[in-house]
């Protein structure tokens, strides 16, 4: 890692940076505040201008991580409109992408044990994110026949549940190194057999 200047007044944001950089190296629970405050080239004394610890920081990196993440789905989602399958396919799409783009904040998002409901905005934020997941699977799941139509949360989180296990077992090293699949296409098959299931995508 290469150590962080600051320029005046945005302290806040180059701890931010260092948490991040330190997240991908070390994990979220693998470094102090110290280290932290050294990657961003100040003392350990000014972290405590900004956050009160170690947490308080993974959060902020959460908080816009979760930022990135909903404004990424938003405009992937509208992309496919007026196709509910496309725009509902591209949020999928965008998941994987946010993940292997952003890994520091995915890992602060996800794999920190920071609840979103530690604060307010945090809390609206990811839900403005994982909103647009269920919007999406309730557009898709009025084409679902009544009887095999599962509740859209339940939809949402079969689909996030997908999602999330393509990113943490395949998509997190070099493509290829664990799977002989890249991870866009494990997704989108899986999904594929998914929707079949339901009746949304026609046998092959």
């Amino acid at each position: 890692m290469t150590k962080r200047g600051y320029h005046h007044g945005n302290l806040a944001q180059a701890l931010v940076e260092a948490c991040l950089d330190l997240i991908k190296v070390k994990g979220p629970t693998g470094f102090t505040l110290s280290e932290a405050a050294r990657e961003a080239g100040v003392t350990p004394a000014a972290v405590y201008r900004h956050f009160e610890g170690r947490e308080d920081l993974i959060a902020e990196a959460a908080l816009q991580g979760y930022a990135i993440f909903a404004d990424r789905m938003e405009t992937a989602y509208a992309k496919g409109q007026p196709s509910d399958l496309t725009a509902f396919l591209n949020t999928g799409t965008a998941y994987l992408t946010f993940a292997r783009e952003h890994p520091g904040h995915y890992v602060a998002m996800f794999e920190s044990g920071i609840s979103i409901n530690r604060s307010t905005e945090l809390f609206k934020t990811a839900r403005r994110a994982l909103g647009v997941m269920e919007t999406a699977a309730t557009a898709l799941s009025s084409h679902i026949p009544a009887a095999k139509r599962p509740p859209p949360q339940m939809f949402a989180a079969h689909v996030w549940a997908m999602s999330h296990g393509v990113v943490e077992l395949f998509a997190r090293g070099a493509p290829g190194t664990q799977s002989p699949y890249p991870p866009d296409d494990l997704l989108e098959t899986g999904i594929g057999i998914y929707l079949r299931g339901l009746g949304i995508l026609p046998p092959d």
